[in-house]
């Protein structure tokens, strides 16, 4: 079902600070840069191989973000798998007995398609499935 995890999101406050980290410490800078309106965020993604390293700032005070940052500080936010028909994942993990946020694809980064799975059924972890747009 999963070709390989796409992203390891880390929820920030300062996306600017976070990318610098990254250069500074790491030599790694982002290679993608965008503002997601629809889950009111601006995110950086760094890679690293085929995976990646994506910055969450929340962009208003209604964010999810925002909220998991308020209750939870700057931290690993979600990981995501990569998939190549994200409808029939979500279909494949609901019959599994997994609790899926979207029944259907959202709009994410760069074009791709998106939905979440609740970490009520997965150990407390938020996962995400990502169809690249192609």
């Amino acid at each position: 079902m999963f070709d390989h995890v796409d992203h390891i999101a880390i929820a920030v406050e300062d996306i600017d600070r976070s990318i610098a980290l990254y250069v500074t410490t790491f030599g790694q800078a982002p290679s993608h840069r965008e503002r997601v309106e629809d889950f009111k965020v601006e995110i950086a993604t760094v890679n690293i191989g085929e995976t990646a390293i994506e910055f969450i700032q929340p962009t208003s005070g209604d964010s999810p973000i925002r909220k998991f940052l308020d209750e939870r500080g700057q931290g690993i936010h979600h990981i995501a798998f990569r998939v190549d028909d994200i409808c029939a994942a979500l279909k494949e993990l609901e019959a599994k007995g997994a609790e899926v946020i979207d029944k259907s694809p959202r709009k994410g980064k760069d074009g791709s398609l998106v939905a979440f799975i609740h970490p009520r059924s997965t150990e407390r972890v938020l996962y995400e499935l990502v169809q690249v747009k192609g």
